[in-house]
């Protein structure tokens, strides 16, 4: 392993503090035990010399030594050498990538088997699968562009929104790379981070091109461009299979427009690929966004280095292994009273004098949330918007609800608007989106969830409608039981809920044609302050 000594320093240099108790432990244990010094005043000088007899033990380690090697080698490890820095492989960049499929009606020729778009639905589901636990966004673009979902980690989300693609949710035709350019560029402002992206297409509007590359400059947003489809025409079908047919009964054929796909490569200054049967495009995405994120990186961004202190373990672990001798002892005393102090640290859970005394209640609440006990974090939080969001995180949302209503704050309209809706109500979730964005105009988590919030409101009245209406009993038998009554309404209301669930979660294409269809609408009303 070669060292570039130039770049050699340490993650954590205050940890080498420790190494002068380290250093100071032998010197200290040695002058308490110079019988020399101790004589000195009883005996004469010239006569200690000859006196002292000094055993051949004393020559040997003692466990002062030993907890010498402990303290610097630990100070070592623990101060983080490095002289490497870390170059994070392509699965754990933190740079976002944002896919951007092609719905437009040539996307279903059959030139790719089984068509265009089948083709590349199958290439992003890969893609995310390879990606699992990185930030990946989905943009769905024809005519007009739109979000699909913003970035996030969980890939069976990914998948169940690539499933439900298809070219009949943007019946408008049209090419419009350059809405995809702008909704890239606000997404990668609210992850205030540089990323990738990647169009999915078999064409391009050449009237957008002299426009594209004005949009990109200073965003940090790189483009790749990923043609699908091949030099002989295809034959575009309907989902049942049949071709579509022309007013002359001749079957359509979509032609696959090179040189079009070249000018929109140039106008992006961005890379040109093709769609592949085996994996030699996903390497060519990964192998593009990997570079780009270590030539950001480069620029100014944060370096990051590999911790080497781990290496210096074993031999930790070897001293005090050697530690472990009979005849030597240990004064336990201190070891014990230390943990017991830290003991009662690390555990918010069970407030204590202890921790009140040192942490305050906001502390004890980031401690238990950064580590997941949301509704302890959400008893020991004294700053209602954080108890707010820690009883959302633990699934209370009438508790959360209640808690950021008083806050006039964009953070706070959103997850009470996020509370709402797990509590389907919609109307009050989109007043509290509105309200985020009347605080905040650039909330682009608040605009994605307004726009379902409306579609699910659509949905849900659709379901109310589509069902039958209830029958009055011809006798009401009173439950003399509360209690049982009770859990018998809130079952019942959990299954009918659930049910709900369950039916539109059966049709995300429907709901994703909705929310385009409000996303379009929204674009084309007269803007003015929301209500």
């Amino acid at each position: 392993m070669e060292i570039d000594i130039s770049a050699f320093h340490f993650l954590r240099p205050l940890w080498l503090l420790l190494i002068v108790p380290g250093v100071a432990a032998p010197w200290l244990w040695l002058r308490r035990h110079d019988l020399k010094r101790q004589l000195k005043g009883f005996i004469a000088p010239h006569l200690v010399e000859h006196l002292v007899l000094r055993p051949e033990a004393e020559r040997r380690l003692r466990p002062v030594h030993m907890l010498a090697a402990l303290l610097i080698i630990g100070a070592l490890a623990a101060a983080g050498p490095t002289w490497q820095q870390d170059t994070p492989a392509f699965l754990d960049n933190r740079a976002p990538l944002i896919l951007a499929i092609d719905l437009s009606a040539s996307m279903d020729a059959d030139d790719v088997p089984p068509s265009r778009i089948g083709a590349a639905r199958h290439m992003l589901h890969d893609l995310v699968q390879r990606r699992a636990g990185a930030r990946t966004a989905l943009i769905a673009y024809g005519g007009s562009a739109h979000l699909v979902l913003p970035a996030t980690d969980d890939p069976a989300l990914l998948a169940t929104f690539i499933d439900a693609l298809s070219t009949e949710l943007l019946p408008q035709p049209g090419k419009d790379a350059l809405g995809v350019v702008d909704l890239a560029v606000s997404l990668l402002k609210a992850e205030h981070s540089p990323g990738t992206l990647v169009l999915v297409t078999d064409g391009a509007d050449a009237s957008q091109f002299d426009v594209l590359g004005k949009r990109l400059h200073g965003t940090g947003l790189q483009v790749l461009v990923l043609a699908v489809g091949s030099r002989s025409a295809g034959v575009i079908r309907t989902a049942d299979g049949t071709p579509r047919r022309g007013a002359d009964g001749s079957p359509v054929q979509a032609t696959f427009d090179e040189q079009a796909l070249k000018g929109l490569a140039d106008a992006l200054d961005a890379p040109l690929g093709s769609l592949t049967l085996d994996d030699d495009d996903l390497d060519w995405i990964e192998l593009h966004a990997q570079r780009h994120f270590q030539a950001v990186s480069g620029d100014g961004q944060q370096v990051h280095w590999k911790d080497a202190g781990y290496w210096l373990c074993w031999p930790l672990l070897l001293v005090a292994l050697l530690c472990v001798r009979r005849g030597w002892r240990v004064n336990w005393l201190g070891a014990v009273a230390m943990a017991t102090l830290l003991g009662g640290l690390p555990s918010p859970a069970h407030a204590s004098a202890l921790l009140d005394a040192f942490f305050t209640a906001d502390q004890q609440g980031r401690w238990a949330f950064e580590h997941g006990h949301y509704d302890q974090a959400a008893e020991r939080f004294d700053d209602p918007y954080w108890k707010g969001v820690s009883a959302y995180q633990a699934a209370d949302y009438t508790g959360a609800a209640a808690l950021l209503a008083p806050l006039d704050r964009a953070p706070a309209y959103f997850y009470r608007g996020n509370s709402l809706v797990r509590l389907f109500k919609f109307p009050e979730a989109i007043t509290a989106y509105r309200q985020a964005l009347r605080i905040q105009p650039d909330f682009s988590e608040a605009k994605v969830n307004l726009a379902l919030a409306q579609a699910l409101l659509a949905d849900y009245q659709d379901q109310q409608k589509q069902s039958p209406p209830e029958e009055k009993p011809d006798k009401v038998v009173e439950d003399q039981t509360p209690s049982a009554g009770g859990k018998q309404q809130e079952v019942a209301k959990a299954a009918s809920d659930q049910r709900w669930l369950d039916n539109l979660a059966t049709s995300p294409g429907q709901f994703l044609k909705r929310k385009f269809q409000i996303q379009q609408a929204a674009r084309q009303a007269p803007q003015g302050p929301p209500p």
